[in-house]
């Protein structure tokens, strides 16, 4: 509730509090100054007794509003029972003399707050014929005409208060219908506001796990694959009896060694692969392609189609790490004499290419093959779909195997 809302309810509790009493002395002070007053001294005695007990009466009520406080202005039987003596004591007076009608308008005040229900309108209705007789000049009418009058009376004076009271009570239902409907409303946000926080912890720990299988593959891109091609030199340095060669693979070992130190210093900051540090992915490509050519011995070619573009790092983080693993498969399993790598740049798409000659496989029979551990293709295609691509494999025993990976082109601004 505003500021404004509560003074407006201060002003209406005072005004329902003091607005009999003033009422009261206005119809008191006019009657005496008026000379219907002056036919006995029995209408003295009457009207002050009938003062009196209204004073009583008000002042009842207005010590009990304490109890009431925690009801509020809510119809009740007590405050039927007030209205009705109040009524009964205003049209007592109003038959003394007119001027005390001031006092029974009183009943036009409050008859929503203090009668139930459709009682409410004959409180209205007996507070209307106390009104409409002192308009006429006072009960009994006198004749016909009189009657026909006060009728008439009656009826306006009823009808403007039932008019009043259905658009007060309209009022209140819209004022109740709000409140439910704001109540809702916030329901509603509390239990979003739930459903989000629920969400975001949902999210986050997906989020978690994402990032604990990127880093796996991370690692198996950089360490595993760097220390597998080190054992491999080392096996030809072991086996091997000729010195140059056993030297020159135990270079190539040292070379692989530092080359994999890089990697895993790298992966500490950011996890972004360090041939990417000073070149972009066409370059990047081009020597890993070439260097894994040298290491492996099998003839290996790059080539690039389309207009490069400056990819963006993860897109281009994405497919080096994918050509990466594509050529560890392929050293392993493949035994291929040729592999061709083509980076295609078309539209708003990326394209990598790996093909070989090699043995190929059974792509049914991958998976127990591949049970033992490792990420291979389940790990490709896991890094394009995480930045919305995809990869595709076609292969069968015999006829080497064709690996497309297709991504969105998201330049390094963007």
């Amino acid at each position: 509730m505003t500021v404004a809302d509560t003074q407006i309810e201060r002003r209406l509790e005072q005004l329902h509090i003091w607005g009999p009493y003033a009422l009261l002395g206005i119809g008191a002070v006019l009657a005496v100054g008026s000379a219907e007053l002056q036919r006995g001294p029995e209408e003295w005695y009457a009207a002050a007794g009938l003062v009196v007990a209204a004073l009583v009466l008000q002042t009842w009520w207005h010590g009990t509003r304490h109890r009431r406080a925690d009801r509020g202005r809510t119809p009740s039987r007590a405050g039927t029972a007030y209205y009705a003596v109040r009524w009964a004591i205003a049209f007592a007076l109003t038959w003394i003399n007119p001027f005390f009608a001031f006092y029974a308008a009183t009943g036009y005040m409050d008859a929503d707050e203090l009668i139930p229900g459709m009682w409410r309108r004959l409180g209205l209705f007996a507070s209307a014929v106390t009104v409409a007789g002192a308009q006429l000049g006072g009960l009994p009418a006198r004749g016909t005409g009189e009657w026909l009058g006060f009728a008439g009376l009656l009826v306006v004076n009823f009808g403007l208060q039932a008019v009043v009271a259905h658009i007060t009570e309209q009022e209140e239902q819209r004022s109740r219908d709000r409140a439910e409907t704001i109540d809702a409303l916030q329901q509603a946000l509390d239990e979003n506001a739930a459903l989000h926080a629920q969400l975001l912890v949902q999210a986050r720990e997906a989020g978690v796990a994402d990032e604990r299988r990127r880093l796996a593959a991370e690692i198996h891109d950089t360490l595993a694959q760097g220390l597998t091609g080190i054992i491999a030199q080392l096996q030809v340095v072991a086996n091997t009896p000729d010195e140059v060669l056993a030297r020159e693979h135990a270079h190539r070992a040292m070379d692989l060694a530092r080359h994999s130190l890089g990697e895993a210093r790298r992966s500490v900051h950011n996890l972004a692969p360090v041939a990417l540090a000073d070149a972009g992915l066409p370059e990047a490509l081009k020597q890993t392609v070439a260097d894994w050519g040298e290491r492996t011995g099998v003839r290996a070619e790059f080539t690039v189609t389309g207009i490069a573009q400056q990819l963006h790092d993860e897109v281009s983080a994405t497919l080096l790490r994918i050509a990466q693993e594509a050529l560890s498969n392929a050293a392993r399993h493949a035994r291929a004499g040729r592999v061709g790598v083509t980076l295609t740049f078309l539209g708003d798409e990326v394209i990598l290419d790996i093909r070989d000659d090699g043995v190929g496989f059974d792509p049914l029979a991958l998976a127990p093959r591949t049970r033992g551990g490792g990420f291979g293709l389940d790990g490709m295609r896991a890094r394009a779909e995480r930045i919305a691509g995809s990869l595709t494999v076609e292969t069968e025993p015999g006829h080497g195997t064709a690996l497309s990976a297709r991504v969105p082109l998201v330049r390094h601004d963007q």
